[in-house]
């Protein structure tokens, strides 16, 4: 095996590791988020706050340009799934 290749094997690796804990995240986040809405709803509160919700998205958008924003709508999606 070349040095290229293996750097490119230990690159993929090392990217496969990235994706398994963004994962982790992502899915640690979508259950706060439930959470976060459950509570405001027993409280009396709406079920999504779109002013909340539009400064997500601003912040990765910031961050990480249209792409980020594209990211923030697919998060707040996901925490908002599965709570009735």
């Amino acid at each position: 095996m070349s040095t290229t290749s293996a750097e490119v094997d230990a690159g993929r690796l090392r990217i496969d590791a990235l994706d398994a804990e963004i994962m982790r995240l992502v899915a640690e986040r979508t259950d706060l988020s439930e959470q976060v809405q459950r509570a405001r709803l027993r409280t009396g509160g709406p079920r999504i706050v779109h002013a909340r919700e539009n400064d997500v998205v601003l912040r990765w958008r910031d961050q990480l340009g249209r792409p980020g924003a594209a990211i923030a709508l697919a998060l707040l999606e996901l925490g908002r799934g599965r709570t009735s």
